[in-house]
This record gives structure tokens, sequence and C-alpha cells, in this order.
């Protein structure tokens, strides 16, 4: 079943995701790694804890990072959407591998996730049992994920750049 979400910025410099059930609240304190309430299947909070950890108050590290990221997520598409066009599936697995690891680096657990299913697939594999599939199969499930994978890093960047008060 989906329930559908939405960001609701906080006034004390978080963003606060949540389902249709939840309710977004202010503390109205400094920020801290426990006042922010990003959805665990789209961001890890341990992971995210520790790199907020690592920060000052004005987030100076931790948004450098995040900024790093959206850059660098844009010229992997843009290399994805080569590589598929000319079919180079070892360079999509290469790719898938590279951009796994800068998401699980910020706790992306979604994205990360899409990562290891390209990285299969860009291996021929499927990406339940790794079983062989055609480069046709491959092709086409690749182009349905990148799909998915642009719609999960269009709501990561949505999330932070609440999370960082910025548009």
């Amino acid at each position: 079943m989906h329930t559908s979400q939405t960001v609701e910025p906080v006034h004390n410099r978080t963003a606060v995701l949540k389902g249709d059930n939840d309710r977004a609240t202010d503390s109205g304190t400094e920020t801290d790694p426990d006042e922010y309430d990003f959805d665990d299947s789209i961001v890890d909070h341990s992971t995210f804890d520790q790199l907020l950890e690592l920060d000052d108050d004005e987030h100076r590290f931790t948004r450098g990072l995040v900024w790093r990221y959206f850059d660098q997520a844009e010229e992997i598409f843009n290399d994805m959407e080569s590589a598929v066009a000319s079919k180079n599936f070892p360079e999509l697995s290469r790719l898938g591998h590279f951009f796994k690891g800068s998401s699980a680096a910020l706790g992306l657990t979604k994205i990360k996730e899409s990562c290891e299913k390209l990285q299969r697939l860009g291996n021929l594999k499927d990406t339940v049992e790794l079983k062989p599939i055609t480069s046709s199969e491959a092709e086409t499930s690749i182009r349905e994920l990148l799909g998915q994978m642009r719609k999960e890093y269009d709501e990561v960047e949505s999330l932070f750049k609440l999370f960082y008060e910025t548009e």
C-alpha cells in the first residue's frame, strides 16, 4: 500500500518528511540530529546523524557534502543516459557502483538500493536471483530503473534543500 508523503518546512533549519498519519512539529530550538525526521526509507538516520555530529551549527560541512553530491549526481545521470543509449552495460554497472558509494555515504537508502540494481543489470543479471538476462531485458529494466532513480533523486534533493533552507 502506498501512502502519500509531504515535505513540511520547519522554522528552525530542519525539514520534516511525514506520511499521511503523522504531523510535523517545531521544537523551536537549535538544529540537532534528533530534530529532523526524514523517512528511514529515504535517508538512513544513523548515517546522516554521524555526519551531522561532525558539523557546526550552520551545517557548513554537511551542506558542502550534499551540494557536491548534487553536482556529481547530475553528471552521473548524464553519463548513465549516454551509457544506456550506447548499450554500454559494463559502464552502467561501474556507474551504479560509483553512485552507490556516494549515496551510501550520505545515507540515501533508496538511491543506494537502486544503484545496486543498476550494477546487477549492467552485469546482465536479474536484480533478485542474479540469474543471467539478455542485453535486451537489461536495457528495458535499466531504462525503467533510471526513471525511478531520477524520481528518488528529485525527492532527496527537495528534502535536503528544505533542510538547508534553499531553493
